[in-house]
């Protein structure tokens, strides 16, 4: 019975971890889309800001003074969200617009551009990071998942399997060889009978 009860446990803990595979394999797939979208964009809004932050160097001079009146982000924040007791996080960055930090008696529209995009390249920036990080995270947890599956189909089950198979002959032959002893004793008692009836 111990070991009927460790197989079924054992069966249904592999069937578990195959269908958390599947959901985090699902969910890493989803992300990876979202992933490679956000890269093709991002890299067109890079090169968009540096070609302005280029023309606007050309045309004032060095900006290095001006960018550096612009402020560092400070409103970045992590949280995380669980899938399937994995720990994804969520990478949020305080949605204002663009406050202008330097005087627009010293720049041009190309660092305004510059700084625009820039600033749009931060915040897909933050969401391409949240996306990467958790399908590492997925990635790992679902070689983890992967794993014990593996061994709950390869090691566990079949050795339970085994057990109960060996178990189970060994108590129908001890039926059988009782089944047998029953068979003599009667017919011996039954011998025994009928010589004591002559």
């Amino acid at each position: 019975m111990a070991a009927k009860r460790s197989l079924s446990q054992a069966q249904l803990g592999y069937e578990l971890m195959d269908r958390k595979r599947n959901i985090l394999i699902r969910e890493m797939v989803s992300l990876s889309d979202k992933a490679k979208e956000i890269r093709d964009s991002i890299d067109n809004v890079f090169a968009n800001a540096y070609q302005s932050l280029q023309e606007a160097n050309i045309m004032l001079g060095v900006v290095t003074p001006l960018t550096k009146q612009i402020p560092e982000e400070t409103g970045v924040r992590v949280s995380y969200r669980s899938v399937m007791g994995v720990e994804l996080p969520t990478v949020t960055i305080d949605e204002t617009p663009p406050v202008m930090t330097y005087s627009p008696m010293l720049t041009n529209s190309q660092f305004d551009r510059a700084y625009i995009c820039f600033n749009k390249a931060k915040h897909m920036a933050a969401t391409l990071a949240e996306i990467e990080n958790s399908i590492y995270r997925l990635s790992v947890a679902i070689k983890k998942t992967q794993k014990r599956a593996n061994a709950l189909k390869n090691i566990l089950i079949p050795r339970y399997t085994e057990q109960v198979k060996f178990i189970t002959n060994a108590l129908e032959e001890k039926e059988r060889e009782e089944f047998s002893r029953q068979k003599i004793i009667k017919a011996t008692k039954e011998k025994k009978d009928a010589e004591a009836n002559k």
